[in-house]
């Protein structure tokens, strides 16, 4: 273990990698289950499943990198578990774009 210690494995880190992996398993099964028909939305440009996964990563991480640069990473909260674990407010910022993942996914 002392050979990935440099990579700052966290919790956030681990459920980020674990629930990218289960979105590309899931999509997988998807594609292979139902065959991806495009379609127009807002856009006005032919879009598959894959491409909406894309949009909402991308959009995912400016949503974040935004975050961070105007509101920053202050704990909400400390939740008594322990020592104290802190809530910090990026957990906001994931909610936000869940939603607009959801939101990408009905309407592009």
């Amino acid at each position: 273990m002392d050979n990935i210690a440099w990579m700052a494995w966290t919790l956030p880190t681990a459920i980020f990698f674990v629930a990218l992996g289960g979105t590309l398993a899931v999509m997988t099964w998807l594609a292979a289950r139902y065959p991806e028909a495009e379609r127009v939305g807002i856009l006005r440009i032919p879009t598959t499943r894959g491409d909406r996964l894309f949009v909402s990563l991308i959009s995912a991480a400016v949503i974040h990198l935004a975050w961070i640069g105007f509101v920053g990473t202050d704990p909400l909260t400390t939740l008594p578990i322990g020592e104290g674990l802190e809530l910090s407010s990026l957990w906001l910022a994931t909610v936000i774009s869940l939603a607009s993942a959801v939101a990408i996914f009905r309407t592009v």
